[in-house]
């Protein structure tokens, strides 16, 4: 039972750390910046170059976006307001994370162009210049000018999914001329893991004789105590 409790215990601090497993770059530099009243003795931050990939380490994963110059962002992101409304007023406002949220449950997406200070959100903002390890393997990368007018080419509505079309998918499109996604390919990993661990097997079956305890012997309590960790014993 200790051993149970500390798997348990494990696999909420892996879920409570998921930026820091997968997400975020070693490739990725971020933009210093001036401080105030140094007098000019830090050297300035280097200027951002139009087709360059950007990334803002959000609170469970990672954002993409393809700078365009002049101060702005072509990204992909959900958005539910296109699917209430045509004003362009309100759509050119920066996204929130309420419309964010309700964009991606109901897989409503767009690719903007934003400032970057809106792009950021708030967030630092690293620049990936690292082409050998940010894209799909085997894949070089295409001259950023390329890149830039291919993310501006996919302006619009565009179809989403948070893990096999998001906004890694379009930049890694844009950038190496194949979608992929470093942070889809490691949380799958991750759920491959959780999976082959035989330890699974014994807390989905405690939390299934628990709920049946609690709940009483039913259909929607007995099936899934016998199910759930069939399934992962054989899949282990």
């Amino acid at each position: 039972m200790i051993n149970s409790f500390a798997f348990l215990v494990e696999k909420l601090s892996l879920l409570c750390n998921l930026k820091v497993v997968f997400f975020g770059s070693a490739h990725a530099r971020e933009l210093p910046s001036q401080p105030r009243g140094s007098g000019g003795g830090s050297p300035p931050p280097p200027p951002l170059r139009r087709g360059d990939l950007l990334e803002v380490p959000r609170t469970l994963f990672t954002h993409f976006g393809v700078y365009l110059g002049d101060n702005r962002v072509a990204h992909l992101i959900p958005d539910i307001l296109p699917a209430l409304t045509d004003d362009r007023r309100r759509l050119a406002t920066a996204v929130t994370n309420g419309r964010l949220i309700a964009g991606c449950l109901c897989r409503r997406a767009t690719v903007r162009v934003d400032a970057l200070e809106d792009f950021a959100y708030g967030s630092r903002i690293l620049v990936n210049r690292a082409d050998g390890a940010a894209g799909p393997k085997r894949a070089k990368a295409l001259p950023a000018e390329e890149a830039a007018r291919r993310a501006e080419a996919l302006l619009g509505s565009f179809p989403y999914s948070l893990l096999w079309n998001n906004c890694e998918h379009f930049v890694t499109h844009c950038r190496y001329g194949r979608a992929a996604s470093r942070q889809t390919e490691e949380f799958c990993e991750c759920i491959k893991w959780v999976i082959r661990d035989r330890r699974s097997i014994l807390v989905t079956g405690i939390l299934g004789i628990i709920s049946m305890l609690f709940c009483g012997m039913a259909a929607s309590t007995t099936l899934p105590t016998i199910l759930i960790p069939f399934t992962l014993w054989m899949a282990g």
